[in-house]
């Protein structure tokens, strides 16, 4: 059975903060920090948005472009890292308020940054063995970092949304393959009631990222007899703005390749929603049958693999709403000051 997206959407919030302004903050040297991450300022949220509210925004676009009937999803799948609830789902709060009926699965996914690509997983795999005809999988976070750690320079807000199906006139890509990698690599975590993440710093490198984004695709391509030259774009996940380069460079991928999708520069790294947003980017503006190959990455740690080809409906939905290039253009700065104030409601009270 062909399954696919028939509809896709982004959100970003427009308030923008430099990554100069948390150097300025902490009197870091950001010449150096530019040098080592690659990210000039990143998207962060206002006082009243969450993970969740963030997901509605991004599945409204995704719901346009589908034009298919809310009562006619049977999962929904939210992947977050951080859920404004410990105990409460995020989906069934998103599935309420875009006014789903009471008649499909609702679950949380969490496995740090790739939680989003496990529900479009979850969510393939139910369509692709009949159990649903439609399904919502969406990737949304506001980041967590410490005041003056490097994770700070980079943790953003964000979501992206996918709603696949299995109707072939409905199709905008194809989801042709998917596979995954996992291993106990501890690189990045955050134990229950700590408010910060830890991190090991220079190791969630080779050990962690690079190991698994690289076997990851090594696997999915040689499992399909293709090379990096047979794709049109790829998406790695961007924890910053200078791993995803790299690793295309080593595995035989061009600027031309990456660049489209290439967004943790401009607006940090979303956690869960960033690969995903970088797929939207993609998709904005891919023409039919063009190959993809989107390669996800979350600490703990595993990376998930999709070879996504597009299909001639593409072209007629990538204007329906607003583009994710559209979001991560239009921009408001903040000073660190109000950033610390923004999110202190989110961190016990104290900016």
């Amino acid at each position: 059975m062909t399954v696919g997206i028939i509809g896709y959407g982004a959100y970003i919030p427009k308030y923008r903060l430099k990554a100069e302004e948390i150097a300025q903050a902490w009197s870091q040297d950001y010449a150096k920090i530019m040098a080592s991450l690659g990210v000039h300022e990143k998207a962060v949220a206002l006082y009243d948005e969450d993970s969740i509210t963030i997901a509605v925004q991004a599945t409204q676009h995704a719901l346009a472009r589908a034009n298919v009937a809310l009562d006619l999803l049977g999962a929904l799948y939210m992947g977050s890292e951080s859920h404004p609830y410990a105990v409460k789902p995020s989906a069934t709060i998103v599935g309420t308020a875009l006014g789903c009926s009471r008649n499909y699965l609702a679950a949380d996914m969490e496995f740090a940054c790739k939680g989003a690509t496990a529900a479009l997983q979850a969510a393939y795999g139910l369509i692709a063995s009949n159990m649903v005809s439609y399904a919502l999988a969406i990737g949304a976070d506001v980041a967590q970092a410490a005041p003056g750690d490097m994770l700070e320079y980079s943790a953003a807000a964000g979501g992206a949304a996918f709603i696949l199906g299995n109707q072939q006139d409905q199709i905008l890509a194809v989801i042709e393959k998917t596979l995954s990698i996992s291993s106990d690599t501890p690189d990045f975590w955050r134990r229950s009631l700590q408010q910060y993440p830890e991190h090991l710093g220079r190791f969630t490198g080779e050990p962690a990222y690079f190991a698994h984004i690289y076997q990851a695709t090594e696997k999915i391509l040689s499992e399909n007899s293709l090379r990096a030259q047979d794709f049109d774009f790829v998406v790695f996940h961007q924890p910053n703005g200078k791993f995803p380069v790299q690793a295309a460079k080593k595995l035989g991928f061009s600027s031309n390749q990456i660049e489209p999708g290439l967004l943790c520069p401009y607006i940090g790294n979303s956690y869960s929603a960033t690969a995903l947003l970088g797929l939207t980017a993609v998709l904005d503006q891919a023409e039919p049958n063009q190959k993809i190959l989107l390669i996800s990455y979350g600490s703990g740690s595993g990376s998930d693999a999709f070879i996504i080809t597009t299909t001639n409906l593409l072209k007629k939905r990538q204007d329906v709403t607003r583009t994710t290039r559209a979001y991560v253009n239009h921009k408001e700065y903040v000073s660190y000051l109000r950033y610390r104030q923004m999110y202190a409601s989110r961190e016990g009270g104290k900016p």
